[in-house]
């Protein structure tokens, strides 16, 4: 699985992250597919260094326009806002910010801490992903907060 080897990078090179999306969806229960690895992240200049040696050797570029590679200093990363790229080991997408909830420090506030293949890994708890998939709106995210939902509720013994 990718993901993990993603996950695992990210974690090693200790960069300041949390699991969001489908793949923190997948880790709560839901039975949903994901094509990607969705982490809400740090964009400070010392969290892209760290994130650059993570993704060292496994060709990060970006998905679009044209594919460009990722630049290789952290200086040049510090404006964006977000990162949709493409690696060896599947596509990454990095968010400065979730709908919803906010930058990536209110993200941290509300994540915990999941043991996926022996790794210590933050993924956003399961109220605050449901809150952000409805922030979002989409049909596919609504479809998702139906399921976090009814997970959610057996959890809770309801």
């Amino acid at each position: 699985m990718s993901e993990i080897e993603l996950i695992r990078r990210l974690i090693e090179t200790k960069v300041e992250f949390v699991v969001v999306g489908g793949f923190a969806a997948i880790t709560h229960g839901a039975t949903r597919l994901t094509q990607d690895l969705d982490v809400c992240a740090s964009f400070s200049e010392e969290n892209l260094e760290r994130l650059l040696a993570a993704l060292s050797g496994i060709h990060p570029h970006f998905r679009a326009p044209a594919r460009r590679p990722l630049p290789q200093r952290a200086q040049e990363l510090a404006g964006y806002r977000n990162l949709y790229l493409e690696t060896d080991l599947g596509d990454l997408d990095l968010l400065g910010e979730i709908s919803g909830l906010g930058p990536y420090e209110v993200v941290r506030s509300r994540a915990v801490t999941v043991s996926l293949w022996c790794l210590p890994v933050p993924v956003l708890e399961i109220d605050a992903l449901i809150e952000a998939k409805r922030a979002l709106g989409r049909a596919k995210d609504l479809d998702v907060v139906q399921e976090l939902e009814a997970v959610r509720a057996k959890l809770r013994g309801r």
